[in-house]
């Protein structure tokens, strides 16, 4: 049994294949944000920060993938310098962790920076991003 987004993707999909055979063309619409992404490794696992324009400010977001299941890492996240959020979480049964948080949109340029560090020493990874 096919799921209704399985139905509505293979249906656009297969209009958009007969209006392209028909010389019509057929766009894709862009997003209406800017993502921006960071990738990079964190102990034995990885990272991945990103922050999205949602209407007037942004999403931030980290996920650490691949850590070992339970371990605890203290996550903080900086906006223009300022400490924003600061929790500690526990890595789930597939070693993942993940924090978000939105932020209003700053006069000028907005940098925002992760700081994830495993309770109890050890591995450490942080990063930043920067919007104009």
């Amino acid at each position: 049994m096919f799921s209704t987004r399985t139905r509505i993707t293979a249906l656009a999909t297969a209009t958009a294949g007969t209006l392209a055979g028909v010389g019509l063309a057929v766009g894709a619409a862009a997003p209406a944000h800017a993502d921006v992404e960071r990738q990079g490794r964190c102990g034995v696992g990885v990272y991945d920060f990103s922050v999205d324009r949602e209407g007037r400010g942004y999403e931030v977001s980290v996920d650490l993938d691949g850590l070992p299941r339970s371990s605890r890492w203290k996550v903080q996240l900086f906006h223009n310098g300022a400490a924003v959020l600061t929790t500690t979480r526990a890595a789930d049964v597939e070693g993942d962790v993940e924090v978000e948080t939105y932020r209003r949109n700053a006069s000028g340029a907005d940098t925002f920076r992760f700081r994830a560090t495993r309770v109890g020493g050890g591995a450490s990874c942080g990063s930043t991003i920067t919007l104009r």
